[in-house]
């Protein structure tokens, strides 16, 4: 089933479109706190948005552009200002297609499942992890924390990515061995070590101190 997520501030539009996508056997969400728009989308994965332009705090542009940082998912405009102006910027900021208000509901599936079409038949499937503002992208292995890039080694990523799969949840240092070298055999155990440091370095860099917790005995947590 698709993920629809809707950034819509009008209540009831945004109840409309959601029992429209039910109908069409679409799941959907509408985002409920407009501060943190990015954060909604990192947590849901949604395969597709519909976006407002006009939005409280940021409008429609500025979310289009930081899902863009992390993302291909497509995304339709959804605007009432239907101007030629606001449809070029749409599109030029990453925007896939727009719809004007009032629209058909039939107009607004036929043109999200058209999307849908265009973009999972090429088998294009962007996935983010997300964990306390951390934003792991697993198609380009990049990492961005409040809108800034982490950069990452081949070996560092796999570590994020093996923890936060398992968020909550102790990771061995023996399955960490294992996603990085494939083997437990001939690997000294200090090169993990000295991975996972130089990993909270760059997380502590970014505003997350202590995002990986050791378990004396037991191995490392992302909680």
């Amino acid at each position: 089933m698709y993920r629809l997520l809707v950034v819509e501030d009008d209540a009831g539009i945004a109840e409309e479109i959601r029992d429209q996508a039910l109908l069409w056997d679409m799941d959907c969400r509408t985002v409920t706190d407009f501060r943190n728009v990015l954060e909604e989308f990192a947590q849901y994965e949604p395969h597709i948005v519909l976006m407002d332009i006009g939005l409280p705090f940021f409008n429609g542009y500025h979310w289009c552009s930081e899902i863009r940082r992390i993302s291909s998912v497509p995304i339709l405009f959804l605007s009432s200002a239907s101007d030629n102006m606001n449809i070029l910027m749409a599109i030029d900021l990453g925007g896939d297609d727009f719809i004007a208000k009032p629209f058909d509901r039939e107009v607004l599936m036929a043109k999200l499942r058209s999307l849908l079409r265009r973009t999972y038949d090429f088998g294009l499937s962007p996935h983010v992890l997300e964990h306390r503002g951390a934003l792991l992208n697993t198609d380009d292995g990049s990492l961005t924390v409040n809108g800034e890039r982490v950069e990452l080694t081949k070996n560092e990523f796999r570590i994020l990515l093996t923890l936060m799969e398992d968020r909550g949840r102790i990771v061995s240092r023996e399955k960490l061995m294992e996603r990085l070298w494939k083997t437990r055999q001939f690997v000294d155990e200090n090169t993990l070590t000295v991975n996972i440091g130089r990993l909270r370095r760059k997380l502590e860099a970014v505003g997350l101190p202590g995002f990986i917790a050791t378990k004396v005995g037991l191995g490392y947590i992302v909680e």
